[in-house]
């Protein structure tokens, strides 16, 4: 495999990262809002956090381990945010995790992204199960995970460091049994 397919909504084209896609992922990734809510995100971040991303995710892909993407919003292309799965293929499931720049937070686009990353992991990769976790009192995650039909399984308490000090997760999952379900119920 050499890329991810591209998967399209009804507003947004998920694609391949690209190397043009840098500079907006710096300008984006950078702004701290969104290192405060996200584990691997750092703050500042540079042009070199960036091409770090971009060879990790396709390395990863390279060796089936993720399938990453560029939340892009059509039909002009422009770059609002990032999601992807991790996948551990021995056991079928794969994590969500997702992150959508701060100018275009409150419109949808972490939803409908995320929507379209789960029906590829559930239809196109087969898995049995994806999960997905927030920090604690990121309510806007809470409601991305929720929207897409994900249960929450509770807490891990103080599970991440983040900037010195400990942050509990909120855990999510969804079985395909469920997703199965849930896409054929009236």
């Amino acid at each position: 495999m050499t890329a991810p397919q591209e998967l399209r909504t009804s507003r947004l084209l998920l694609r391949s990262i690209e190397r043009g896609d840098v500079p907006a992922i710096v300008c984006l990734a950078g702004a701290r809002e969104i290192a405060a809510t996200t584990a691997n995100i750092p703050h500042p971040y540079a042009e070199h956090d960036a091409q770090s991303f971009l060879a990790h995710s396709e390395e990863e892909f390279r060796v089936g381990r993720s399938a990453t993407f560029a939340v892009t919003i059509s039909p002009r292309g422009d770059l609002c945010g990032a999601i992807g799965l991790v996948i551990t293929p021995a056991h079928e499931r794969a994590e969500l995790g997702y992150w959508i720049g701060v100018p275009y937070w409150g419109q949808g686009f972490a939803t409908e992204a995320a929507g379209a990353v789960i029906t590829f992991g559930f239809e196109t990769l087969r898995l049995n199960r994806i999960h997905a976790s927030h920090f604690a009192g990121n309510t806007a995650s809470q409601r991305v995970l929720e929207k897409i039909g994900m249960r929450h399984e509770g807490p891990s308490r103080q599970h991440i460091r983040k900037w010195n000090r400990f942050i509990d997760l909120e855990n999510y999952g969804l079985l395909a049994s469920e997703f199965r379900g849930a896409s054929t119920s009236p």
